[in-house]
């Protein structure tokens, strides 16, 4: 992996650290690039069942680096689009831990995770407009799926920062913690789902996503394939085994 992006195993949690805390975090090649490593081989590895996407110091990320951009350097790798991860994110979940600020192309990572934790002090924003630019990392589909519409487009048409007590009124926010406590309530949560069956996460994850513009007529036949094979999978006869001897599961992944 690269310097600018450290990657840390333990108990079922991977914690992926954008490693530029002098340049708040800013998203440049190199960083996309390492962000798009680790999760390919994350994604493979079966002791890993949920990340937690951070930032060094005292803040997630300021958005795209630049300076960097300026020089040609643009953090978009082909089929995972800015910072490796927001055109395609992984199919196990993936929580942001957030301290500082979260802006421009920082949101928009945020927001292509599942989660988000962050501190009292953190702010959010979509600066793009105020720099003649556009947010075009998912950030504006993404906002009016994830907060009220009118509350959506003041956030993108303004600019502003945005701090994360008003966005987890709105549910945009998983938690809030003290200053500095973010990461760990991250990994805490991780590691709470990280305890149950990686199939049957990942594939909770997955329809949940899937379904959303789904008809009501469709639904159960449309999940039909992915419930039958959670349910068919060793790790159900599992949790069934397990719950009847009173033990904690060992999941397989199978």
């Amino acid at each position: 992996m690269s310097d600018e992006v450290l990657v840390e195993v333990d108990g079922g949690v991977a914690v992926i650290t954008i490693n530029r805390p002098k340049s708040k975090n800013a998203i440049n090649g190199e960083v996309a690039r390492g962000i798009a490593a680790a999760l390919d081989e994350l994604e493979e590895r079966k002791d890993v069942a949920v990340y937690v996407l951070t930032g060094a110091g005292d803040s997630f990320s300021a958005g795209m680096d630049l300076k960097g951009f300026l020089s040609g350097d643009f953090p978009h790798i082909p089929g995972r689009g800015f910072g490796g991860l927001v055109e395609a994110p992984p199919k196990k979940p993936i929580i942001a831990a957030v301290e500082g600020y979260a802006l421009a192309g920082g949101f928009e990572l945020a927001l292509s995770c599942d989660l988000i934790v962050a501190s009292d002090t953190a702010k959010f924003g979509l600066p793009e407009p105020t720099r003649g630019l556009i947010a075009g990392a998912g950030g504006i589909p993404r906002l009016p799926r994830r907060l009220p519409y009118h509350v959506a487009l003041e956030v993108a048409l303004t600019g502003d920062h945005y701090p994360a007590a008003r966005l987890h009124e709105l549910g945009l926010v998983n938690r809030i913690t003290a200053a500095g406590e973010a990461l760990a309530t991250a990994v805490e949560l991780a590691r709470r789902i990280a305890k149950n069956a990686p199939l049957a996460v990942a594939a909770t994850k997955r329809l949940m996503i899937e379904s959303a513009d789904w008809s009501l007529d469709e639904i159960f036949s449309r999940q039909a394939a992915t419930v039958d094979e959670v349910f068919n999978s060793k790790d159900a006869k599992e949790g069934a085994a397990a719950f009847a001897e009173k033990r904690a599961p060992v999941w397989k992944g199978e």
